[in-house]
């Protein structure tokens, strides 16, 4: 690009966006920005915590359930932290919620139900950090931030065919990124320059011959597009092991108990267990005649593999619990659970 005519334009990528824009339950589209329909800040920001490590796909429908429940940041503040936690189960990345409420709490009773619109105060909101700080500011309030998520990290690095190795790149991704972001428009440059990593910029097989910015990216000059972006080797995830212990009672109920709030699944219902570790110690929470199932429930954190020996019991009525309390089976979703819950449970539930 020794060519200053062929520098990435951001007005070229902003036509594409108003021809090409996904239809999102979150997204207040170009056409209707035109006409001067204002994104709501509290959808905005709920669907870019949701969006966090998880899939545009299976974040619609939990996005459309918890607005439907909770229509405003205010509703969500006044929720139960237990209603909140079930309503997320399944969504992974359990701090998330957790800090959903926080953040929905700290809006509700200090801004008086308004998200503030600066990204220094934005940021100083529980569980936003740089990146939704900058994508709530763009996208809500139309502010010139620099919003950088894995899809405009490759699409800089193809841009520029950068082969630094993420994630040492990431502090020159940021700076192409910033010289490139307009201040006009930049909410819709914010939401196009990540529908371009997302559907014509993939990971793989990018679509190079659709792109906007094909004349300008000296990746696809050079050829070397679906090499980008190049990436320092992952170490190999260990394995941990733990036990879950699923106790029915004769009427049916079972025994669950809330996680503490630190630690993964924080604050999420599930079964009773042991610590998940190397060598994990029998911890039953109730005195019963415990039974070892032939199958493991197996399920994979950021960080480690962890496989579950799962236990089963059935208790008399009159039984206490050292650990957690029996909910009554007419009361009991599966759907409350994390998902690795869920695969324990379901591995007893077996006709």
């Amino acid at each position: 690009m020794s060519d200053p005519r062929d520098a990435p334009e951001p007005q070229v990528l902003l036509e594409w966006y108003d021809r090409h824009a996904r239809d999102m339950p979150w997204r207040v589209g170009p056409s209707d920005r035109a006409r001067g329909v204002r994104p709501d800040p509290y959808r905005v920001w709920m669907s870019e915590i949701m969006l966090q490590q998880t899939t545009v796909a299976a974040v619609k429908s939990y996005f459309e359930a918890f607005t439907n429940r909770w229509p405003t940041v205010s509703d969500l503040a006044k929720a139960e932290d237990a209603d909140v936690m079930a309503a997320w189960a399944g969504l992974g990345y359990y701090a998330r919620a957790r800090n959903l409420l926080k953040c929905a709490r700290v809006v509700h009773t200090e801004y008086g139900g308004v998200f503030p619109e600066t990204y220094d105060a934005l940021i100083a909101l529980p569980g936003i950090g740089p990146y939704t700080a900058a994508a709530v500011a763009s996208i809500a309030f139309d502010r010139p931030e620099t919003v950088l998520d894995g899809n405009v990290e490759r699409v800089m690095a193809r841009l520029y065919d950068d082969h630094t190795p993420l994630p040492a790149a990431k502090p020159k991704l940021m700076d192409y990124a910033s010289a490139l972001t307009p201040e006009d428009r930049p909410g819709c440059y914010a939401q196009a320059v990540m529908d371009l990593g997302a559907t014509i910029c993939t990971p793989r097989n990018p679509a190079c011959g659709l792109c906007p910015w094909r004349s300008a990216c000296r990746a696809w000059t050079a050829g070397t597009a679906r090499d980008l972006p190049k990436k320092t080797p992952k170490k190999r995830k260990p394995t941990r092991f733990g036990i879950a212990y699923i106790a029915r009672r004769v009427d049916g109920a079972l025994l669950l108990e809330t996680r503490p709030d630190s630690g993964l699944l924080g604050g999420m219902l599930g079964w009773p267990g042991s610590d998940w570790n190397d060598a994990p110690e029998e911890a039953p929470p109730i005195h019963a005649e415990w039974r070892s199932i032939d199958e493991e429930a197996r399920h994979t954190f950021t960080h480690f593999h962890l496989r579950l020996t799962v236990k089963t019991a059935l208790v008399p009525m009159d039984r206490t619990p050292e650990r957690g309390r029996f909910f009554a089976v007419e009361t009991f979703d599966p759907a409350m659970l994390p998902t690795v819950m869920r695969k324990a449970f379901n591995l007893v539930s077996k006709p």
